[in-house]
């Protein structure tokens, strides 16, 4: 989204975000009205958590949003069960995914490494991630609306990103919550307040999020960006336009969905992550003016030019040694980074984001072994793009 006047209120939250990597206005909360976008906490653009870049779980301890965040499996009668969906795919039973054919699925295990790999991963090496060691919050709920529950509309919160973000009513899951927090009641001030909500073959997520009385029916219900993603098309395909347009954000500051980017408790208990996972990194660790696809925005990137842009895709080393790793879910998780790896999407210190589900299978320090020096940078499928915040919308969910 594009900056704009506000630009200096969007640095003050990214001072004080802690999130794990969610969404922000994309240069500030512009004036209302003037693409911010969602996605840094801060950043500009939805961002995520922690203090550089994102609201969402700002001042949240690294394993706040312990599993279910204190409403288990609300909203998710299938969450966290064996097979659910289809057989061994760890996908909760009704629960639709993107195409086959989306990046987030695809096998990069044999993919090019980007000219300049080893430079940018030595160069974050020197650094390391937001939180010291390859932590996970589980901050975030995943929920999963009846096909008959009849969506309810919300007022848009003051800087509501347009014409980044959608303005139609949302399916809202009763006994549900909204990211930190046990219902949906959430202080917007100091988090990145996520809610995500899959129904048929639409996925929900909102940013900065509160229902008063923390109910679903509650009122008033505000939000500063809501985004529509249809599952039954493949956004990422190269050309123009692309994904939802170049420069808008999305509840997340690269204009990514979050939610299929998230590991659940399904799929740790199936042995099986079958796609890339969303990593955060605190502002001043990625490069600042640009991002590459898949992204197709940026929070408040400040670093130098060689740290990884929004949308960096980065892959575990295949040399890996798993069994540097204490449990089977924490070598699942490595495999998937081996094949799937995964998308830099949101300004934040906690380096990786899982559904509150999966507390219950590995350890927010489980995967602490993991170094940055174990990474390496794949080759971003197209070129680098200036980050203008100038969001010009495709109409795929208009």
């Amino acid at each position: 989204m594009k900056l704009s006047r506000s630009f200096p209120w969007l640095l003050v939250l990214t001072a004080l975000a802690g999130c794990t990597g969610e969404i922000l206005p994309p240069g500030p909360p512009l004036d209302v009205q003037s693409n911010p976008g969602p996605g840094d906490g801060g950043d500009g653009g939805p961002t995520g958590s922690g203090q550089d870049g994102g609201s969402p779980d700002a001042g949240r301890p690294p394993d706040a949003g312990l599993p279910d965040g204190g409403s288990p499996d609300a909203g998710r009668p299938d969450a966290g069960l064996p097979d659910a969906g289809a057989p061994d795919s760890g996908v909760p039973a009704g629960r639709q995914r993107f195409p086959a054919s989306s990046t987030i699925y695809q096998d990069i295990s044999g993919a090019a490494l980007a000219s300049n790999s080893q430079q940018v991963i030595d160069h974050l090496a020197a650094v390391g991630w937001g939180t010291g060691t390859f932590q996970i919050d589980f901050s975030i709920t995943v929920l999963d609306a009846d096909p008959g529950l009849q969506p309810r509309a919300f007022t848009p919160a003051s800087g509501y990103y347009t014409p980044d973000c959608d303005q139609t009513t949302v399916p809202v899951p009763p006994g549900g919550n909204i990211e930190g927090s046990s219902n949906y009641t959430c202080n917007t001030a100091n988090g990145d307040c996520h809610l995500l909500v899959y129904q048929g073959a639409r996925l929900y997520e909102l940013y900065n999020t509160t229902i008063a009385g923390g109910q679903s029916t509650g009122s008033p219900f505000t939000t500063i960006c809501e985004v529509v993603w249809d599952l039954t098309h493949d956004y990422w395909q190269s050309g123009t336009p692309y994904s939802r347009g170049d420069q808008c954000t999305s509840a997340d500051a690269a204009g990514l969905p979050i939610a299929p980017l998230l590991v659940t408790g399904a799929e740790l208990q199936a042995g099986l992550v079958p796609h890339a996972l969303r990593f955060i990194l605190p502002n001043p660790r990625m490069a600042a003016g640009v991002y590459v696809h898949p992204a197709t925005h940026a929070g408040a990137p400040s670093g130098d030019a060689l740290y990884p842009p929004y949308g960096a895709r980065l892959r575990l080393r295949s040399t890996f040694d798993l069994t540097q790793l204490p449990s089977a879910a924490a070598r699942a998780v490595a495999v998937a980074l081996q094949k799937y790896g995964m998308i830099l999407a949101d300004g934040g210190n906690v380096p990786l984001t899982f559904d509150s589900s999966a507390a219950a299978y590995i350890g927010s320090h489980d995967l602490g072994a993991i170094q940055v020096s174990d990474f390496e940078m794949v080759a971003s499928p197209d070129p680098a793009v200036a980050l203008t915040y100038n969001c010009t919308r495709t109409p795929i969910t208009q």
